[in-house]
């Protein structure tokens, strides 16, 4: 007798990370491939990646995934989602992509209430290119650009993007989260099944910012950046659910 096969499939690819040890992407790659599995979409899935240190997304999700130029990853996911709405989409930005050269595109995105999901990796630095101040560096927070650390009065102050995005009504559902524990972890899970069940049940546009370690350029051991994330970043960018219209939105359908 053939034995069912009853092992989960998730969609993501047994190759060998380029991603620093500690990383946070490699974590939210394997969350993201394990909701695919659960929530039976991974077989329509298209994801758009982006310039930065995600570059290379597709080579670990093992699915449809669409390059995007630095920043237009909301655009090239709204005309997929348009074109062919029966796929469920997603796009996968850094903070340098999505908050910097993005932010037009991030922001008419979900001002429309596109039917997406966005991911947003915020680790606070330029990664890929070397460590340079973001737009959500914090104040006082050394990079290549600002080794005596980012001064408001010369460089301003650390954008909080998906607070932004969550006052708008097209926004349906935005959370942050942090990769900084297993705990951590397991409320990212969470946090993303709730935004990917948004585009699965119809309801619209949905985002998840997720504070994730860069031990690499924060010069910091993998163990010293989740601390780091815990006791400095997310007492700059609290955690937590910033909007949430899921109900308001299937009463209007109704």
């Amino acid at each position: 007798m053939k034995l069912k096969n009853t092992w989960p499939v998730y969609y993501k690819k047994d190759v060998i990370s380029h991603y620093c040890p500690g990383c946070g992407h490699g974590i939210v790659h394997r969350i993201v491939a394990e909701l695919l599995e659960e929530l039976g979409v991974g077989d329509r899935a298209i994801g758009v990646n982006p310039a930065g240190c995600a570059v290379l997304a597709y080579k670990y999700f093992d699915v449809d995934m669409i390059e995007s130029a630095h920043g237009r990853g909301t655009a090239i996911a709204t005309g997929i989602k348009r074109m062919r709405p029966d796929l469920f989409v997603f796009s996968y930005q850094g903070d340098g992509d999505l908050a910097a050269i993005g932010t037009a595109e991030s922001m008419h995105s979900a001002n429309r209430g596109e039917q997406i999901a966005v991911i947003f990796i915020n680790n606070a630095v330029y990664g890929m290119t070397g460590g340079q101040m973001a737009p959500t560096t914090l104040l006082q927070q050394n990079t290549t650009t600002t080794p005596r650390g980012r001064n408001a009065l010369y460089d301003g102050y650390p954008l909080h993007l998906t607070d932004a995005l969550a006052g708008l009504p097209g926004v349906t559902y935005a959370e942050r989260v942090a990769i900084d524990g297993p705990a951590g972890v397991q409320k990212t899970k969470k946090a993303l099944r709730n935004a990917f069940q948004c585009q699965i049940d119809g309801l619209g546009y949905s985002i998840v910012e997720v504070l994730s370690p860069c031990p690499t350029n924060w010069k910091m051991t993998p163990v010293d950046s989740f601390k780091w994330i815990k006791d400095v970043m997310s007492k700059e960018f609290p955690t937590g659910v910033l909007a949430d219209r899921r109900e308001e939105r299937r009463q209007h359908a109704g």
